[in-house]
């Protein structure tokens, strides 16, 4: 097994009891996916707030520049039928 100064950093994300989603709740440092779950469930759930545990190694996440947010975001603001309000919900659909 690689030194622990070599393991990998990995994202963790927990969905709660209560939640629909999983939410990113911090990283940590651990040889391989099975570890990184097994220590995400010690040092994020000790309470037993989770129900499911996402870990991602930080490596494999790609995310877009805030700072050109408004290139990226600006194209879809002339297409209203992306927007929320423009549909009409039945009061039977949930979690929308």
């Amino acid at each position: 097994m690689a030194n622990k100064s070599e393991w990998p950093l990995w994202e963790v994300f927990i969905r709660s009891k209560a939640g629909l989603d999983h939410k990113h709740a911090g990283s940590l440092h651990a040889a391989d996916a099975e570890m990184a779950i097994e220590n995400a469930r010690d040092v994020y759930t000790r309470r037993m707030e989770g129900v499911s545990i996402w870990v991602v190694e930080s490596k494999n996440i790609h995310a877009s520049d805030p700072d050109e947010s408004d290139s990226l975001y600006d194209p879809a603001n002339d297409k209203i039928y992306r927007h929320p309000t423009f549909y009409n919900l039945p009061d039977e659909v949930k979690y929308m």
